[in-house]
C-alpha cells in the first residue's frame, strides 16, 4: 500500500516522536488485506498534498505495529486518529469520503 505513496509509514518505535514534532497529525491505521483501507488511501494522498501546510498525514500498518494499535484500542480498520500537539483528539473508523474528512479536519484545526 505504501508503493508510490508520499505519506510516511510509521512504526511503533517512532510513533510518539513523530507526533511530538508536528502540530496537527492524522494517522491512518490500515492493513494490507483491508478493502476500505485501499479505498481511502487515494483520498488521503490527495489531502496530504492539498493540505500539506495545515496537517501532516501518516500511516501505520496494524499487522506490523500491534503495540500502538493495541494501546489505542483499534478494533477496525481503517481508523483515522487525529492528533493535535501530540495529543489524541479523536478517532474515526471506516471509510470517509473527502468532503467529510475535510470537515473533520476543520473541526480540530
Amino acid at each position: 500500500m505504501n508503493e508510490g505513496s508520499t505519506i510516511p509509514e510509521l512504526t511503533d518505535e517512532g510513533f510518539e516522536d513523530f507526533l511530538k514534532e508536528r502540530d496537527l497529525v492524522i494517522v491512518d491505521f490500515w492493513g494490507p488485506a483491508c478493502a476500505p483501507c485501499k479505498m481511502i488511501a487515494p483520498v488521503l494522498e490527495q489531502l496530504a498534498s492539498e493540505m500539506r501546510d495545515k496537517v501532516t498525514f501518516a500511516k501505520m500498518d496494524v499487522t506490523k505495529n500491534m503495540k500502538t494499535s493495541m494501546e489505542l484500542g483499534i478494533r477496525s480498520i481503517p481508523t483515522l486518529a487525529f492528533y493535535r500537539k501530540g495529543k489524541l483528539v479523536k478517532m474515526k473508523a471506516g471509510f470517509m469520503p473527502k468532503p467529510r474528512l475535510i470537515a473533520e479536519i476543520r473541526e480540530i484545526s
